[in-house]
């Protein structure tokens, strides 16, 4: 036990220990106080470092890792976030208006109640972000991020995605199909169908041949089961029914 917790000690001490183009003692009055405006910490290391509610606005953190960071509630306003990796990071409730985040690594971040009113997210990456605010994209985007959820095997996570995209554009037939997918992996074939028929009267409407025979070849699997009405497995959500998956690909471009 003692073995452990003086591994886990001296990887949290490794994890802050700044690069060499980062202002050491900028730094270390960060960890102590939490109060850093202005500052330049570009290229800083502060993994797992616990920022909770600290005030870094106006700080250069471009090029930081700030990989699983506790910045809960932190004071972000105006910061360069440029190229910083904040991967698992948890945002939430972190105030990041007018903050420079171009081409942030936002993977698996939390950001629920986050403030990015006016932040720049230009080749940022928020595939597995929680919490993602509307404002942030627009429903092609969260559609897109649905997708890859899904094709990560994580049908709710994609669900919540796809309820975002549907939030912002209630007619986006593509989602409809998406998320019936998705239920289907998480075995509603009830929603599933509700979803597939939703899509189909909206392809329809919108002359979308594509779209409407493969969501008809859908709603025929859903409505005709097999013997066995329920998989055995989950089904994988790109190959489950070939022609589902090529046409939810192609409604990304």
């Amino acid at each position: 036990m003692k073995a452990s917790i003086a591994i886990t000690t001296t990887l949290l001490v490794v994890s802050v220990v700044p690069s060499a183009s980062a202002n050491t003692e900028k730094i270390q009055q960060l960890l102590a106080t939490k109060e850093c405006q202005n500052c330049d910490l570009s290229g800083a290391g502060l993994v797992l470092a616990n920022l909770s509610g600290a005030n870094l606005s106006g700080a250069n953190l471009s090029g930081a890792n700030l990989s699983r960071a506790n910045l809960s509630g932190a004071n972000l306003v105006g910061a360069n976030l440029v190229g910083t990796s904040l991967f698992g990071a948890n945002l939430s409730g972190a105030i990041l208006s007018g903050s420079d985040l171009s081409a942030a690594d936002l993977r698996d971040t939390f950001l629920a109640n986050a403030n990015l009113t006016g932040a720049q997210l230009a080749g940022a990456n928020l595939q597995g972000a929680v919490g993602i605010p509307p404002q942030i994209g627009n429903a092609e985007d969260f559609y897109g991020w649905g997708v890859v959820q899904g094709k990560k095997g994580d049908p709710q996570g994609a669900i919540a995605y796809f309820n975002q995209a549907l939030s912002i554009k209630p007619d986006y037939a593509a989602a409809y199909l998406a998320r019936g997918v998705a239920r289907y992996q998480l075995f509603d074939r009830l929603g599933a169908l509700q979803d597939a028929k939703q899509a189909e009267k909206l392809f329809s409407a919108q002359a979308n041949n594509d779209g409407l025979q493969t969501t008809q070849v859908f709603i025929a699997e859903l409505e005709n089961p097999p013997s066995e009405s329920v998989p055995k497995s989950k089904p994988n959500f790109m190959n489950f029914l070939g022609a589902v998956g090529s046409v939810l690909l192609r409604f990304l471009f």
